[in-house]
């Protein structure tokens, strides 16, 4: 390995059969499988939100977001919750994973970039390709996973729902 090749961790986690990664940098921690609560009028792949020490933070279902079928909740079902900063503001949120596997490191010469055809999830999404052994792990770009925009929507949705549900207002 030469002396200017960077090595990265990844957080890795199953959707289904595939593997994914997400930068370790970007996730804040991550929580056992707890109740949600519905939000209307969101997205579908927002499936809701959660307290997290009194911090209301979304939760999005990266099935959805990928067109695959909705997450069902299993023993091993969690939420890796991500700390991003977006045009400025720092943001949280959630992603459903069917289980957490390891965090792994993977250096700059095993990471491809992302496939022009043949992927099952929107290569908007995917920062590239990582190599490990005979195995590759898909790496998320996880500042592109919820667009400011879609979190700016979702934030109006919870406001809203606060100030309705809001006995003191």
């Amino acid at each position: 390995m030469s002396d200017d090749n960077t090595t990265w961790q990844f957080l890795t986690f199953q959707q289904n059969t595939e593997v994914f990664g997400i930068d370790i940098r970007r996730i804040k921690e991550v929580l056992e499988i707890r109740d949600i609560t519905p939000l209307p009028r969101s997205s579908e792949f927002m499936r809701g939100v959660i307290n997290l020490r009194g911090q209301v933070v979304p939760v999005i279902d990266l099935k959805l977001k990928f067109g695959f079928e909705k997450t069902e909740f299993t023993v091993d079902t969690c939420i890796i919750i991500l700390e991003l900063k977006i045009e400025g503001d720092i943001c949280f949120f959630g992603v459903l994973a069917d289980s957490v596997n390891e965090v792994i490191d993977i250096s700059d010469d095993d990471i491809a970039p992302p496939p022009k055809i043949g992927s099952n999830v929107d290569t908007a999404y995917i920062y590239g390709v990582g190599k490990i052994g005979k195995r590759f792990v898909v790496i998320l770009d996880a500042l592109n996973l919820c667009t400011f925009e879609e979190m700016d929507v979702i934030h109006g949705v919870i406001e809203e729902e606060v100030t309705i549900d809001d006995p003191a207002e």
